[in-house]
């Protein structure tokens, strides 16, 4: 078959997937050369091409003529459960058979085994964390290696730790691609890469330049108006929103920072009479699916959603994004509002950055890789065992948490000093070097993405040339759209109704504060023996919260407060007043101490307040407050040991905050005497905030003992 032939063989596929059987869909010559190079030259190819360029064209049809000629099937390595979906229904209109197999359909996973044993499947979807099960990789990886015809790397951004996106479990490919047949091609995608990123990601996929076609193509998207509102607050952005919604074109997604402020905003919108549906890391896996299917058909006029949404839908008539909050990267940002106007003419994209964004941008900056010496730590405790731990066993002996302390171990592992085994991680005794130029490097890197995104929000230039420019596109140039090419086009007004409406909702406090009902794993091993379950009798009871530090309402007026550096000092008398009001409503619901019922809580016999090491002032003013108000004798303060400075909060895992904080507390005579004196009943324990939750436990426990039927706890907010 001559390549006119091949060439119109391929455009027939095209056809059949856009659903056009026996239409004018053609290949563009860009698509064309990709394909060309995977299907006659079986080469390794790097694609850099705008979202909506359409790079699941390539590989499908590419797919669909190497297994017409005999290739094996096709795997596709992508983190994007929702683009997933999408897929499998795109790819059954050409009559090719894709399955998938991720966190989200395990019931599947021995069928689908069985399914590609037998030949059965032309595409096989995988996300990147089953690269890195023990199973898969004993079991499936090396029969995948052995006969894939076309191996895809979709989001290959992810390779590397220098993008925005770092996935480790990415870094098991290199593994695959060294035990692939000869011959077999290799496309690697992205939508979303610098020069920088780009080379990385040759390299490590061995799709260099001088081994493969690299095809980096312009960024511009022609059917985006990028634009700026800046407004002074949450209830203002909060207002905009729901007074301007309605004048955004089509359905869109509205991105936020933090699943708490997805959560508000949803509540907000829906309250007002939106049809909008919340999408985050949070939503059960047949919510999304029901959210996808709607924002697909139109049932909606938004997702609200974190980045848990990211690059993974395919809605080619997308016609907002809207952003409530800025990301932390130019690259992701572009990423985001990509997924808008890839089938339409026209579509809005604004950016409603908030004074909050800066602070949220340092809390997630903190799983970062560690540094050396705790790397050197866990290295120490899995030589040591001598037998394979697990990551709640090595949480007691490492203080880091566990998603940073499972994202460590999974660049270990690829490195080569730790290996995944079944029963948890075990060290492999290779010599492994921590590489602080690099990862001082990325920290950098971090660093400047951030100083764009506030540049991006200022800037006087054109906004997309802005961003192309960000992603060293060569041809970037004005766009004539945007608010400072054509002038501003966002309407910033927002009426004092909606304003005072939004104000009341995000000042109304009160959220759950659930308590802890299991001891951490390997508690006996690191000398504190408590394990399994906390008896009753020992327990904390659910309690209350003004907010969330992550929330736009009650975070933004409380981060500023609990901040490491705040100075200390009475409780303001707006945040007590707050907290009264979230008694009164607890009383009042079900099972609160005003309720009568067999679940019902007694009314508080009393206050006691936690000792605080950085606080003193503000906790011990506002559990006396909170007595003088409810008119509840205030019992006293716990006393503490002062071990190490155990209580003072900071960033560590469940097994290390209790370890510290075991034997924090006493409850020094004077309060013992106060409880023995006080009716039978609950009291309420108060504190700053809850972190991971064991200062309230073991605070709970001493109190219990000492006589307390119930502990209560609030506290001003919980960080999660």
């Amino acid at each position: 078959m001559n390549d006119l032939e091949l060439r119109a063989e391929a455009d027939a596929i095209l056809a059949e997937l856009v659903g056009d059987p026996g239409g004018t869909a053609r290949l563009r010559e860009d698509q064309w050369q990709a394909v060309a190079a995977l299907v006659v030259d079986r080469r390794r190819a790097l694609v850099v091409q705008r979202t909506g360029w359409g790079k699941s064209a390539v590989y499908f049809v590419a797919t669909a003529l190497l297994r017409r000629r005999g290739s094996g099937p096709t795997v596709i390595v992508s983190p994007l459960l929702a683009l997933m979906r999408n897929q499998v229904e795109s790819a059954a209109r050409a009559g090719i058979r894709a399955r998938t197999i991720n966190s989200a359909n395990p019931e599947e996973w021995e069928a689908i085994h069985e399914e590609v044993e037998h030949g059965e499947v032309d595409v096989l979807l995988v996300s990147p964390e089953r690269l890195n099960s023990v199973d898969f990789r004993e079991r499936m990886l090396p029969r995948l290696a052995a006969t894939t015809g076309l191996l895809v790397v979709d989001e290959a951004h992810c390779i590397s730790d220098w993008g925005h996106d770092f996935r480790p479990d990415y870094r098991r490919l290199r593994t695959m691609l060294q035990e692939l047949s000869p011959g077999v091609p290799v496309l690697a995608t992205t939508a979303t890469a610098n020069a920088r990123v780009t080379a990385d990601v040759a390299d490590q996929l061995g799709t260099g330049a001088g081994e493969a076609l690299v095809l980096r193509g312009t960024l511009e998207r022609e059917s985006l108006r990028l634009g700026v509102v800046r407004l002074p607050d949450a209830a203002h952005r909060l207002a905009w929103l729901g007074e301007h919604l309605n004048d955004l074109p089509g359905s869109g997604i509205v991105y936020t920072l933090t699943v708490s402020a997805a959560e508000e905003v949803t509540a907000y919108l829906r309250a007002h009479g939106f049809a909008v549906a919340s999408y985050t890391g949070r939503t059960e896996n047949a919510d999304r699916q029901q959210a996808e299917a709607d924002l697909l058909a139109n049932r909606v006029k938004a997702l609200v959603a974190t980045s848990a949404l990211g690059m993974g839908f395919d809605k080619p008539d997308l016609g907002f994004v809207v952003h409530l909050g800025s990301p932390s990267s130019p690259i992701s940002y572009y990423q985001q509002v990509g997924r808008a106007g890839r089938g339409v003419e026209h579509a809005d994209v604004l950016l409603l950055p908030g004074k909050e964004d800066e602070a949220i941008w340092r809390y997630f900056a903190e799983v970062a890789f560690p540094p050396e010496a705790q790397v050197r730590q866990t290295l120490a405790a899995l030589a040591d065992a001598g037998r394979p731990l697990s990551v709640p066993a090595l949480e007691a002996l490492v203080d880091l948490r566990r998603t940073r302390l499972e994202m460590m171990l999974k660049v270990l592992d690829v490195d080569g000093a730790v290996r995944r085994v079944k029963g948890g991680w075990a060290s492999t005794g290779a010599d492994w070097v921590y590489d602080a130029e690099r990862y001082a490097w990325v920290a950098r890197q971090r660093a400047a993405e951030q100083q764009a995104m506030r540049d991006y929000v200022g800037t006087t230039q054109c906004r997309m040339e802005f961003l192309r420019r960000q992603l060293d596109d060569e041809k970037a140039a004005p766009c004539g759209r945007c608010d400072n090419c054509a002038g501003v086009w966002a309407d910033p007004g927002v009426s004092a109704r909606a304003l005072a409406g939004a104000a009341g909702e995000l000042e109304r406090p009160g959220v759950d504060v659930e308590p802890r009902r299991m001891w951490p794993t390997g508690m006996p091993a690191v000398g504190v023996d408590l394990k399994g379950r906390i008896p009753a009798k020992d327990q904390c009871s659910p309690g209350r919260a003004l907010g969330r530090l992550s929330d736009i309402g009650w975070g933004n007026r409380l981060r500023p407060l609990l901040a490491e550096q705040a100075p200390d000092g009475p409780v303001p008398d707006d945040v007590l007043q707050a907290a009264v009001a979230v008694l009164a409503d607890w009383a009042r619901s079900p099972g609160g101490w005003a309720v009568t019922g067999p679940d019902a809580s007694a009314r508080p016999v009393g206050v006691v307040a936690v000792p605080s090491l950085s606080r003193p002032r503000l906790v011990g003013s506002l559990a006396e407050g909170v007595a003088a108000v409810g008119r509840l004798p205030f019992l006293g303060t716990l006393g503490h040991t002062g071990h190490d400075g155990a209580h003072r909060a900071h960033r560590s895992n469940s097994a290390q905050r209790l370890r510290t904080l075991s034997a924090a507390f006493t409850v020094p005579e004077e309060l013992a005497g106060a409880l023995a004196a006080a009716p039978h009943g609950p009291v309420l324990l108060v504190d700053d905030y809850s972190d991971s939750g064991w200062t309230l436990a073991v605070a709970a426990r001493l109190l219990r003992r000492a006589g307390a039927e119930q502990v209560l706890p609030l506290v001003l907010a919980v960080t999660a």
